[in-house]
């Protein structure tokens, strides 16, 4: 991570290059303002406009939710793979309001589930690891669970600083820390503090330091790096997730038990009960999960084909 990334102190970024930076957090700014249905409707509109616009990504939708739910017909997939789109577009603009509103106002419209697991789970005192995944409502739920908690978070840092830079600040006035997703060393000194810590290991991010463990399915480069905190820390390892409801304005914060005897020693073995608890909520909702994520661009032999390729197009 560099250090210009961590560099979040708004008076490095006056200078005119940053301005279309700055418009653009402006408009966001401007979208968190607008009343939540109408938040939804748009995002809904933007969901449908990049499902006819982002080919790249609307393959790899399709081919993931091929991959995963071959107990759908094609039609089925296909209003999936479109329905998806939608709920990710909303999520963006649910994003603008986790970052630039004050969760309170959403109280009300937000039930949480098992949060008796996570004050069991603190009494253990060595800290939790809130297991969790990329839903569409990531940014604008982990809001809404600080209104329950006090917890930290792990994220990637953004490419450009300046949209890192708020974007940082913006979670560590909910959270109480943003550790960047490659500092191991500060979560293990988190969860030493009895702290919770929010983590996401549910994409492909190679073949170092993961093995290949089933996914709905079919074998996914999943990082060992989960139960290795585990095992460090002691910490326990809560499985969480987050949905928006279906019909109207609501949100369902869902904590359940940890998982128990983790990590075993078995990578192989710990990776699927992970791989395992997430599919267990994605399958709540598959519609609000990131499918335009490659999770299965890893082959467990090199030789294999990319599973993304796109077949060649028709000629007219």
């Amino acid at each position: 991570m560099s250090s210009t990334k961590r560099t979040l102190s708004y008076r490095h970024y006056w200078h005119p290059r940053w301005w279309p930076t700055w418009l653009t957090l402006g408009a966001i700014w401007l979208i968190a303002q607008l009343p939540l249905r109408l938040q939804q409707a748009l995002g809904r509109l933007l969901g449908g406009l990049a499902y006819h616009l982002l080919s790249r990504r609307r393959h790899i939708a399709e081919t993931n939710i091929r991959l995963c739910f071959p107990e759908l017909n094609a039609k089925q997939q296909a209003a999936l793979v479109k329905e998806s789109f939608r709920s990710n577009g909303i999520g963006l603009f649910e994003s603008a309001t986790g970052w630039f509103r004050n969760p309170e106002r959403l109280r009300r419209y937000t039930r949480v589930h098992g949060l008796e697991h996570i004050e069991k789970a603190l009494q253990h005192g060595k800290g939790i690891l809130l297991l969790g995944g990329h839903y569409s409502t990531l940014d604008l739920s982990g809001s809404l669970v600080t209104l329950f908690i006090e917890a930290d978070v792990t994220q990637r840092d953004h490419d450009n600083p300046l949209f890192n830079a708020v974007m940082t600040r913006s979670r560590e006035s909910r959270y109480g820390t943003a550790l960047g997703r490659k500092d191991l060393r500060g979560l293990l000194r988190r969860l030493k503090a009895n702290r919770i810590v929010w983590y996401a290991p549910d994409q492909d991010y190679g073949t170092r330091n993961s093995v290949f463990a089933p996914f709905f399915g079919v074998p996914a480069a999943t990082i060992t790096t989960t139960a290795r905190i585990a095992g460090s820390s002691g910490c326990k390892v809560v499985p969480f997730s987050h949905f928006r409801h279906d019909a109207g304005i609501g949100y369902d914060i869902y904590f359940h038990p940890p998982l128990e005897d983790f990590p075993s020693g078995d990578d192989i073995a710990d990776a699927t009960r992970v791989n395992q608890a997430l599919e267990s909520e994605i399958r709540k909702h598959p519609a609000q999960y990131l499918w335009m994520h490659r999770r299965f661009k890893s082959r467990p032999d090199k030789s294999m084909p990319d599973r993304y390729v796109r077949p060649p197009q028709k000629k007219a």
